[in-house]
């Protein structure tokens, strides 16, 4: 979907006015910043993981007052000019108008702008609001944007939403074939012996019951994740497919987004973010570089580690009409440049 950008709240202002509270929130924890529109970094704060699926918007963005109230304190302030808020769970443009109208509500702003938290691993990785970012984390996302507000993004929900990888998809379809190896449905795989492994048990049938019972919790699945990859790089067929399967995806969305931007045809970044893709795997790393160079050969892969607050913050100066001194700043604040 390429759109002129859902931002809510005003539109970019004419001149610096700050100061800006960069806010990335993701599902395990949030960070959160005091920027002045010079680019100087006031006050930092850390929370909780920002779950409104789960908690509900008002209890989610209770969490966040607790680190922008902790951070304001540091500044010596009571509100901000500007809000940018880059949430996990703001997957659609709605979702985005309506966790702005609960930020709205807290006033720590005169404006607002919610994004995807994807935007802020883009943004943290450019010089220029302008390129597509591929994240790997929990999920798998991607986004791109163009200085003039252009946008390019997915649903990014999941199967309903044509969706494949992600850590947590990669432990079910290694699960998956395990279980089939092992019962005579599937071919052979090191995966029925690695992942019950990992877990100190002898097979994939007592990995199952203990999954089924919760004797091992549902969030240890992800746990299973580095077990795929290590199994790969030991030679196993099946699990280097499951790899090179990824490495197909992150590249599909990756031309996809920067086909509705119009940058198929010129030299743009492909920022790759999350912790399966900054963990820079050799075989996913070099299976997206080369299939990038083959469907389209001007984009310019790199890793992205630098903390997506940074992004958030960069996307509030950006917003405020803050000059490149500015930006400059704050980016060396968080990469200690």
């Amino acid at each position: 979907m390429t759109s002129s950008g859902s931002e809510a709240g005003t539109a970019s202002g004419s001149g610096p006015a700050g100061p800006v509270l960069a806010i990335d929130a993701g599902n395990s924890k949030t960070d959160v910043a005091v920027v002045a529109a010079d680019g100087t970094v006031l006050a930092t704060a850390r929370g909780g993981g920002f779950r409104p699926p789960t908690v509900g918007v008002d209890v989610a963005v209770d969490a966040l007052a607790e680190a922008v109230g902790l951070a304001f304190a540091d500044a010596g302030i009571a509100s901000v000019a500007h809000v940018s808020a880059c949430l996990a769970n703001a997957d659609l443009p709605v979702e985005e108008e309506q966790l702005a109208d609960a930020l709205r509500a807290r006033a720590w702003g005169a404006g607002v702008v919610v994004r995807n938290d994807t935007f802020a691993i883009l943004r943290a990785g450019i010089a220029e609001p302008r390129g597509v970012a591929v994240v790997c984390g929990a999920g798998i996302n991607c986004v791109g944007m163009l200085p003039d507000g252009r946008t390019a993004r997915f649903p990014a929900l999941g199967r309903i939403s044509g969706d494949w990888g992600g850590g947590w998809g990669l432990a079910e379809e290694a699960l998956w074939h395990a279980a089939r190896a092992e019962d005579g449905r599937g071919g052979p795989t090191a995966l029925t012996r690695t992942l019950p492994g990992h877990f100190g048990l002898d097979s994939m049938y007592t990995l199952i019951e203990a999954l089924h019972l919760e004797h091992i919790g549902q969030a240890r699945r992800h746990e299973l994740t580095p077990v795929l990859f290590a199994t790969a790089v030991d030679g196993d067929p099946v699990a280097r497919a499951l790899v090179d399967r990824l490495a197909d995806e992150v590249v599909a969305m990756a031309t996809v987004a920067l086909a509705r931007l119009d940058l198929m045809d010129e030299e743009a970044p492909v920022l790759l973010g999350g912790s399966i893709l900054a963990a820079r795997h050799p075989q996913l790393d070099d299976r997206i570089r080369e299939l990038l160079s083959e469907r389209t050969p001007k984009a310019v892969p790199q890793v992205v580690t630098a903390r997506p607050v940074l992004g958030a913050a960069l996307l509030g100066l950006d917003h405020i009409g803050a000059v490149g001194e500015a930006h400059t700043r704050v980016r060396g604040f968080y990469e200690g440049s």
